[in-house]
């Protein structure tokens, strides 16, 4: 997959909110801090004029946003989980949104979820694998900022990974913003992922 065009497109900030379009959504979730916008700046080729915001404060995005890429699919940029500095009663709202957008919604066409390779799955992130395995929907496991790690550090991160997620290792992708390692395979699974596709009415 070759990124041609990549426009925002909306944003819904309660459950229930409408669909900014009919295109097959992919979602890309992960704990806050995780590298999340920094991942999908690279992903679209849009490190100069970022089209997610970076921000130096985690627990920026607060609601769903929509990019139309290629004017073929949605990348939907789920809130980040587990910032400690937000309120509880946000951080609530927040998972209720994100739990009507994947379990309710019948929107979405497959999770991307990110997690970082220099430390263990957290509780957060198991809760969240199990939860998209219960509703059955396609999921990869992107590991971020791996190039932070020493080539004998990289083998233990996904057998770790794998083994806490109770993953194949083909659900399993190393990535690094950094480098772009990654980027193409992951673009090609989002190719996958867009074929079947789920066009919502």
């Amino acid at each position: 997959m070759k990124i041609r065009t990549v426009e925002y497109a909306g944003t819904i900030a309660k459950p229930g909110g409408p669909s900014p379009g009919t295109l097959p959504q992919i979602a890309f979730s992960g704990r806050s801090n995780v590298g999340k916008s920094s991942l999908i700046n690279t992903l679209l080729r849009r490190t100069r004029n970022k089209i997610a915001h970076v921000s130096a404060t985690p627990g920026k995005t607060q609601a769903l946003n929509f990019y139309s890429v290629n004017d073929e699919f949605f990348l939907v940029d789920l809130p980040g989980y587990g910032f400690a500095r937000v309120p509880v009663a946000i951080r609530d709202s927040w998972a209720r949104l994100i739990e009507w957008y994947l379990g309710e919604s019948g929107a979405v066409q497959g999770v991307v979820h990110l997690v970082d390779a220099r430390h263990e799955p957290t509780e957060h992130d198991l809760t969240m694998v199990s939860y998209l395995a219960k509703l059955g929907l396609p999921t990869l496991v992107v590991l971020t900022k791996i190039d932070k790690l020493k080539r004998s550090e990289r083998a233990e991160s996904i057998r770790r990974a794998r083994e806490a997620l109770a993953l194949d290792e083909a659900q399993l992708l190393p990535f690094s913003s950094k480098t772009g390692e990654g980027r193409n395979e992951l673009l090609a699974a989002l190719e996958e992922l867009v074929k079947d596709r789920k066009v919502v009415e």
